[in-house]
């Protein structure tokens, strides 16, 4: 993977990879066992897409609430006298109607052929209260653009509010190619008759690949972690290769 550079303006943390907090947005410490209710944590693929890129932190002691009314987006703050004469003050404002934005001023540098793409923190889809920022997503080409100056934020629907807090993770970002140049094709008859194959041997030996851990939630939802424990496998495979 490439390496992400980064310069920072003002007085705010640097990023930092995911922290998936549990207890926390990343759910409870209950075990995978019968009676518990299921937790973000439990599921594997989201495990790891939350934990992927790195994430942002609200650096000002300043609480915001966000929420939208008739006359637009209303951004609720006691800013106070400004933390940096050179930045921004406040540094969020209304953008149109339904966004809001935030004079983020930080610099990320990937290496030629790369980009970042800013996302939704991981853990806006895990909270029950609604109140985590939505960020909207961003491609920027860094080769080229020395710095983020704001980021965009999708207001909160009416009778919401989204909360900013210090030190929680607002923002994540992730690195990928710039240019994908991805083709779509349909499989070739071979190719997709072997993963119909693969994937009915899964299905025909789940109950015996998932038996040791087989738990049932409080909401009678059935875990057979079969996915985790092949995940486990394959990552032990590659590293003996």
């Amino acid at each position: 993977m490439p390496t992400l550079k980064y310069r920072l303006h003002g007085h705010r943390p640097p990023p930092q990879p995911i922290q998936l907090s549990i207890p926390g947005w990343g759910g409870e410490q209950q075990p995978r066992a019968d009676g518990s209710h299921e937790q973000p944590w439990h599921c594997t693929p989201f495990s790891e897409s939350a934990r992927y890129g790195v994430e942002l932190l609200y650096p000002f002691d300043e609480e915001l609430r966000v929420s939208s009314t008739k006359a637009g987006v209303h951004l609720d703050a006691d800013w106070g006298d400004p933390v940096d004469p050179e930045m921004m003050w406040p540094p969020f404002r209304s953008f149109g109607e339904d966004y809001y934005s935030y004079q983020i001023a930080l610099d990320l540098r990937v290496p030629t052929g790369w980009a970042i793409r800013t996302e939704p923190h991981p853990r806006y889809f895990t909270d029950p209260t609604n109140t985590t920022p939505l960020a909207v997503p961003a491609l920027i080409r860094t080769e080229w653009w020395p710095m983020m100056f704001f980021c965009i934020f999708k207001a909160p629907p009416p009778g919401v509010t989204h909360i900013f807090r210090k030190g929680e993770p607002y923002l994540s970002v992730i690195v990928l190619p710039a240019d994908p140049k991805l083709e779509l094709e349909p499989m070739a008859e071979d190719e997709a008759a072997e993963r119909e194959m693969r994937s009915r041997r899964i299905a025909a030996n789940r109950d015996a690949l998932g038996k040791a851990n087989r738990w049932l939630s409080s909401t009678d939802t059935v875990f057979d972690g079969t996915y985790r424990l092949m995940f486990r496998a394959a990552k032990a495979r590659n590293r003996d290769d």
